[in-house]
C-alpha cells in the first residue's frame, strides 16, 4: 500500500516537472531529446535511452518521474529528430543499423550525454528494451566520463563476441520479466556470471510471470506489480551509486 501511494504521489507530480524537448545536434546530424529537471538542486543526472520505437511519451514520462524525485533527466536520441517508426518493420530497421554498427550506436549515446552533462554531474545510464540493451553497450565499452551505473529494463543482455565487461564498470542493475520470451533466461544467468567473474557490482532481479516490455504503460504487457518493484529497486540502487 505504501509503494502504491509513493508512485500516485510521483505521477501526480509529473505535471510540475514536465520537461521540454531540446535539440542538438552530431557530426551535422540533427538529433531531439528531452530534458527534465527538478524545482530543487538535482542530485545527479540520469540518461534515459529508449526502446525501438524512438523517443516517445513514454521516456518522457519517465524522465518526469526522475526529476520529481530530485534527478535531472535526459531522454536521449539515437534515431534523429522526427524518427519515431510506427510500423515494426521500420522499428527493426532502425535497431539494425544501430547493432550493426555499434560505434555509432555509443557515439550516439554520449552525443545525448554530452549535450546534457556539459557540467560534468555524475551520471546514470539507463534504457528500456532496446534503450536497455544499449545501456549494456556502453557498459562495456568503457567510455564516457563520471557514470556512475547502467540499468536494463527488459533490454537484451547478451554479451557480444569480442566484447567483455572489464572490472572497473560501474555497477549494473538489471530487470527482467521470468516469462520474457524475446530475451532468454539463459542469457541472463550468463551475463550475471560474467559480472561475478569480473567481481563488478550488480543486481539481478526477476519478476514471476512478467513478459517482455513489462514496464510499458498501458500496454497488454504492462504488469503493474513488477513495474512498481523493479522501479522501486532501481531507486534504491541508483541511490546507492549517486
Amino acid at each position: 500500500m505504501k509503494l502504491i501511494i509513493f508512485l500516485f504521489s510521483i505521477f501526480i507530480s509529473i505535471n510540475a516537472n514536465a520537461g521540454q524537448k531540446l535539440t542538438y545536434s552530431y557530426n551535422n546530424e540533427i538529433f531531439e531529446g528531452y530534458l527534465s529537471k527538478p524545482e530543487s538542486k538535482s542530485k545527479g543526472l540520469i540518461i534515459v535511452i529508449h526502446d525501438w520505437d524512438g523517443l516517445t511519451e513514454y521516456e518522457e514520462t519517465r524522465a518526469d518521474m526522475l526529476s520529481s524525485l530530485g534527478y535531472t533527466a535526459f531522454a536521449i536520441d539515437l534515431y534523429g529528430k522526427g524518427n519515431r517508426p510506427k510500423e515494426i518493420n521500420l522499428r527493426k530497421a532502425e535497431t539494425k543499423k544501430l547493432y550493426e554498427n555499434r560505434e555509432r550506436m555509443r557515439e550516439l549515446i554520449l552525443a545525448g550525454l554530452n549535450e546534457a552533462n556539459k557540467d560534468n554531474h555524475k551520471t546514470f545510464i539507463m534504457g528500456y528494451c532496446f534503450g536497455g540493451s544499449a545501456a549494456l553497450e556502453l557498459a562495456r565499452s568503457g567510455n564516457g566520463n563520471n557514470i556512475v551505473g547502467y540499468a536494463s529494463f527488459h533490454g537484451g543482455v547478451k554479451t557480444p563476441e569480442g566484447q567483455e565487461y572489464t572490472s572497473n564498470t560501474p555497477p549494473i542493475f538489471i530487470a527482467h520479466g521470468g516469462a520474457d520470451k524475446a530475451v532468454k533466461l539463459e542469457d541472463v544467468f550468463e551475463v550475471t556470471n560474467e559480472l561475478e567473474k569480473n567481481k563488478i557490482f550488480y543486481e539481478v532481479n526477476i519478476y514471476s510471470g512478467a513478459p517482455h516490455a513489462f514496464t510499458v504503460f498501458n500496454s497488454q504487457r504492462y504488469r503493474k506489480e513488477a513495474d512498481e518493484k523493479s522501479w522501486e529497486a532501481f531507486l534504491s540502487f541508483v541511490n546507492k551509486t549517486m
